[in-house]
Protein backbone atom coordinates (compact mmCIF):
# COMPACT_ATOMS: atom_id res chain seq x y z
CA UNK A 1 0.00 0.00 0.00
CA UNK A 2 1.51 3.86 -0.75
CA UNK A 3 0.70 6.50 1.49
CA UNK A 4 0.70 9.73 -0.68
CA UNK A 5 1.65 13.09 1.71
CA UNK A 6 1.80 16.08 -0.27
CA UNK A 7 0.30 20.27 0.84
CA UNK A 8 -1.45 21.99 -2.06
CA UNK A 9 -0.86 25.76 -1.80
CA UNK A 10 -2.60 28.15 -4.07
CA UNK A 11 0.06 31.19 -4.83
CA UNK A 12 0.24 34.38 -7.22
CA UNK A 13 2.82 33.63 -8.99
CA UNK A 14 4.37 30.46 -10.32
CA UNK A 15 7.37 32.24 -11.65
CA UNK A 16 8.54 33.45 -8.52
CA UNK A 17 8.66 29.91 -7.14
CA UNK A 18 10.25 28.37 -9.94
CA UNK A 19 13.08 31.08 -9.69
CA UNK A 20 13.41 29.86 -5.89
CA UNK A 21 13.34 26.77 -7.18
CA UNK A 22 16.72 27.68 -9.32
CA UNK A 23 18.18 29.44 -6.69
CA UNK A 24 18.09 26.34 -4.27
CA UNK A 25 19.21 23.89 -6.90
CA UNK A 26 16.59 22.03 -7.48
CA UNK A 27 16.22 19.81 -10.56
CA UNK A 28 14.11 20.35 -13.21
CA UNK A 29 12.14 17.01 -14.24
CA UNK A 30 9.30 17.50 -16.95
CA UNK A 31 6.63 19.64 -18.84
CA UNK A 32 3.84 18.00 -18.50
CA UNK A 33 -0.13 18.32 -19.72
CA UNK A 34 -1.95 15.75 -18.03
CA UNK A 35 -5.86 15.56 -18.51
CA UNK A 36 -7.65 13.75 -15.75
CA UNK A 37 -11.34 11.68 -15.85
CA UNK A 38 -12.92 11.06 -12.58
CA UNK A 39 -15.41 8.04 -12.34
CA UNK A 40 -18.06 7.27 -9.84
CA UNK A 41 -21.04 5.40 -10.11
CA UNK A 42 -24.67 6.88 -10.18
CA UNK A 43 -24.92 7.24 -6.43
CA UNK A 44 -21.57 8.94 -5.54
CA UNK A 45 -20.18 6.09 -3.91
CA UNK A 46 -16.71 6.84 -4.33
CA UNK A 47 -17.17 10.84 -3.93
CA UNK A 48 -19.25 10.55 -0.62
CA UNK A 49 -16.30 8.36 0.82
CA UNK A 50 -13.70 10.88 0.15
CA UNK A 51 -12.33 8.43 -2.30
CA UNK A 52 -11.51 8.90 -6.18
CA UNK A 53 -10.80 6.72 -9.69
CA UNK A 54 -8.81 8.75 -11.68
CA UNK A 55 -7.76 8.09 -15.36
CA UNK A 56 -4.75 10.17 -16.28
CA UNK A 57 -3.69 11.16 -19.84
CA UNK A 58 0.04 12.95 -19.67
CA UNK A 59 1.86 14.61 -22.36
CA UNK A 60 5.75 14.98 -22.21
CA UNK A 61 7.14 16.91 -24.99
CA UNK A 62 5.75 14.24 -27.63
CA UNK A 63 5.26 10.99 -25.94
CA UNK A 64 1.70 10.41 -24.07
CA UNK A 65 1.23 8.07 -20.73
CA UNK A 66 -1.25 6.99 -18.99
CA UNK A 67 -2.05 6.20 -15.46
CA UNK A 68 -5.25 4.56 -13.37
CA UNK A 69 -5.19 6.06 -10.18
CA UNK A 70 -7.30 4.70 -6.96
CA UNK A 71 -7.44 7.19 -3.71
CA UNK A 72 -8.65 6.53 -0.49
CA UNK A 73 -10.11 8.75 2.07
CA UNK A 74 -8.18 11.05 3.77
CA UNK A 75 -6.37 10.48 6.85
CA UNK A 76 -5.74 12.77 9.97
CA UNK A 77 -2.97 14.39 8.80
CA UNK A 78 -1.49 18.04 9.09
CA UNK A 79 -1.08 17.77 5.54
CA UNK A 80 -2.92 15.70 2.80
CA UNK A 81 -2.58 12.18 3.61
CA UNK A 82 -4.02 9.68 1.50
CA UNK A 83 -3.80 5.67 0.02
CA UNK A 84 -3.12 5.97 -3.48
CA UNK A 85 -2.76 2.89 -5.72
CA UNK A 86 -1.42 3.79 -9.29
CA UNK A 87 -0.67 1.80 -12.35
CA UNK A 88 0.57 2.69 -15.80
CA UNK A 89 -1.59 1.51 -18.30
CA UNK A 90 -1.35 1.18 -22.22
CA UNK A 91 -4.61 1.58 -23.22
CA UNK A 92 -6.49 3.97 -21.84
CA UNK A 93 -9.40 3.87 -24.09
CA UNK A 94 -9.85 0.39 -23.41
CA UNK A 95 -10.07 1.22 -19.57
CA UNK A 96 -12.70 3.90 -20.19
CA UNK A 97 -14.51 1.67 -21.73
CA UNK A 98 -13.80 -0.75 -19.20
CA UNK A 99 -15.03 1.47 -16.38
CA UNK A 100 -18.33 2.53 -18.19
CA UNK A 101 -19.28 -1.20 -18.56
CA UNK A 102 -18.69 -1.80 -14.72
CA UNK A 103 -20.93 0.71 -14.35
CA UNK A 104 -18.77 4.04 -13.24
CA UNK A 105 -19.83 7.29 -15.47
CA UNK A 106 -17.31 9.87 -16.36
CA UNK A 107 -18.21 12.44 -13.43
CA UNK A 108 -15.28 15.60 -14.40
CA UNK A 109 -12.42 16.27 -16.74
CA UNK A 110 -9.76 18.35 -14.82
CA UNK A 111 -6.77 19.38 -17.08
CA UNK A 112 -3.54 21.18 -16.02
CA UNK A 113 -0.22 22.15 -17.02
CA UNK A 114 2.23 20.66 -14.94
CA UNK A 115 5.96 21.67 -14.32
CA UNK A 116 7.47 18.91 -11.83
CA UNK A 117 10.94 19.69 -10.01
CA UNK A 118 12.46 17.40 -7.59
CA UNK A 119 14.06 19.04 -4.39
CA UNK A 120 15.90 17.39 -1.78
CA UNK A 121 13.38 14.20 -1.37
CA UNK A 122 10.86 15.87 -2.45
CA UNK A 123 8.55 16.31 -5.80
CA UNK A 124 7.51 19.72 -6.30
CA UNK A 125 4.82 20.91 -9.36
CA UNK A 126 4.15 23.85 -10.30
CA UNK A 127 0.25 23.69 -11.54
CA UNK A 128 -1.55 26.24 -14.30
CA UNK A 129 -5.27 25.00 -14.14
CA UNK A 130 -8.01 26.80 -15.83
CA UNK A 131 -10.41 28.83 -13.83
CA UNK A 132 -8.93 27.65 -10.58
CA UNK A 133 -5.12 29.51 -11.32
CA UNK A 134 -1.72 28.45 -10.13
CA UNK A 135 -0.72 26.43 -7.16
CA UNK A 136 2.19 24.43 -5.79
CA UNK A 137 1.92 20.94 -4.66
CA UNK A 138 4.78 19.12 -2.72
CA UNK A 139 4.50 15.80 -2.37
CA UNK A 140 7.45 14.00 -0.33
CA UNK A 141 8.48 10.71 2.39
CA UNK A 142 6.95 12.69 5.44
CA UNK A 143 5.24 16.26 6.60
CA UNK A 144 8.56 17.29 8.23
CA UNK A 145 10.68 17.27 4.95
CA UNK A 146 7.37 18.68 3.09
CA UNK A 147 7.60 21.53 5.28
CA UNK A 148 10.85 21.98 4.87
CA UNK A 149 10.40 22.55 1.22
CA UNK A 150 7.38 24.79 2.15
CA UNK A 151 9.70 26.95 4.44
CA UNK A 152 12.64 27.13 1.86
CA UNK A 153 10.33 28.11 -0.72
CA UNK A 154 8.93 31.01 1.04
CA UNK A 155 5.18 29.62 1.23
CA UNK A 156 5.36 29.02 4.52
CA UNK A 157 2.39 31.90 5.28
CA UNK A 158 0.30 30.37 2.76
CA UNK A 159 -2.54 27.60 3.91
CA UNK A 160 -2.61 24.36 3.36
CA UNK A 161 -5.62 23.63 0.75
CA UNK A 162 -6.94 20.04 1.69
CA UNK A 163 -9.59 19.71 -1.46
CA UNK A 164 -8.54 18.22 -4.76
CA UNK A 165 -8.75 19.82 -8.28
CA UNK A 166 -12.22 17.72 -8.39
CA UNK A 167 -13.42 19.00 -5.53
CA UNK A 168 -12.56 23.12 -6.49
CA UNK A 169 -13.02 22.89 -9.68
CA UNK A 170 -16.60 21.69 -9.19
CA UNK A 171 -17.37 23.98 -6.66
CA UNK A 172 -16.02 26.99 -9.48
CA UNK A 173 -18.56 26.02 -11.63
CA UNK A 174 -21.63 25.82 -9.48
CA UNK A 175 -21.07 29.50 -9.02
CA UNK A 176 -22.80 32.19 -10.31
CA UNK A 177 -21.36 33.55 -13.84
CA UNK A 178 -20.39 37.45 -12.51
Amino acid sequence: MCTEIETKLKVDSLSEVEHKLGELGAKFMAEQLQTDYFFDDVNATLTKADRCLRLRKQIVEESESCFLTYKGAKEKSNLKRRQEIESEINDADSVYKLLLALGYEQVLIVEKKRCLWQLGNCEVALDRLPLLGDFVEIEGPNEEEITNVQNNLGLNGLPHISKSYASLLKERLQQPIK
